[in-house]
């Protein structure tokens, strides 16, 4: 079955960085489009990011643009999330999903907490 388990999270000084990890397992990874979402408190999911299966396209939602990077590496079966100059508004819980850019989402994961905070 699918298992996706995100590392990396924590607490931060606004203006930090923080590298977010995604282990992916039960699927063939390297066809696959994915996609990081957070969901902040009392909100609901958002969207941040996608790839395309080999890593060539990517999009970025309009607030983290030019701060957030998403890779992935196929040989390891790994989604990554680089984010820098992190801002109190980026507080929430990511999450990585199998999937493309999409109205919505089914998290099959626990997520990461990430706290930006002075």
């Amino acid at each position: 079955q699918v298992q996706l388990v995100e590392s990396g999270g924590g607490l931060v000084r606004p203006g930090g960085s923080l590298g977010l990890s995604c282990a992916a397992s039960g699927f063939t990874f390297r066809y696959y489009y994915m996609t990081w979402v957070r969901q902040a408190p009392g909100k609901g999911l958002e969207w941040i990011s996608s790839i395309n299966s080999i890593g060539s396209t990517t999009e970025y939602i309009d607030s983290v643009k030019g701060r957030f990077t998403i890779c992935r590496d196929n040989g390891l079966n790994t989604l990554y999330l680089q984010m820098n100059s992190l801002k109190p508004e980026d507080t929430a819980v990511y999450y990585c999903v199998k999937s493309p850019r999409s109205a919505s989402y089914s998290l099959s994961s626990k997520g990461t907490q990430v706290t930006v905070s002075s």
